[in-house]
């Protein structure tokens, strides 16, 4: 998805997990387990630092958008086009899917 000529990705969040990792479900939907908790933003910084870690991106080039204060969230990534960011989520994805009944 685009928004304002920066690719849009939707992202599930779990705030003070034990880790930091960013896996794909098998419905090929983001998860972003970040040890930050829920507070004054701190999850949020720590979404954007882990996705620019992982995608090999700027954390300037990426934005919070949508969801702010939940756990489903919207981040605009800039700088990126959307099937070279698509290749850099299928490299992620190839040994990290999140299984059912794993939790989280």
């Amino acid at each position: 998805m685009t928004r304002d000529g920066a690719v849009v990705l939707r992202v599930r969040v779990v705030p003070r997990a034990r880790t930091n990792a960013l896996t794909r479900d098998e419905s090929g939907s983001l998860r972003a387990r970040v040890t930050a908790p829920p507070v004054e933003g701190a999850a949020n910084r720590a979404v954007v630092e882990l996705l620019a870690r992982e995608l090999g991106l700027k954390r300037g080039d990426l934005e919070v958008v949508q969801g702010a204060r939940g756990r489903d969230k919207l981040v605009a990534v800039r700088g990126c086009s959307e099937a070279e960011l698509d290749l850099r989520l299928r490299r992620l994805g190839a040994g990290d899917v999140d299984k059912p009944g794993r939790g989280g």
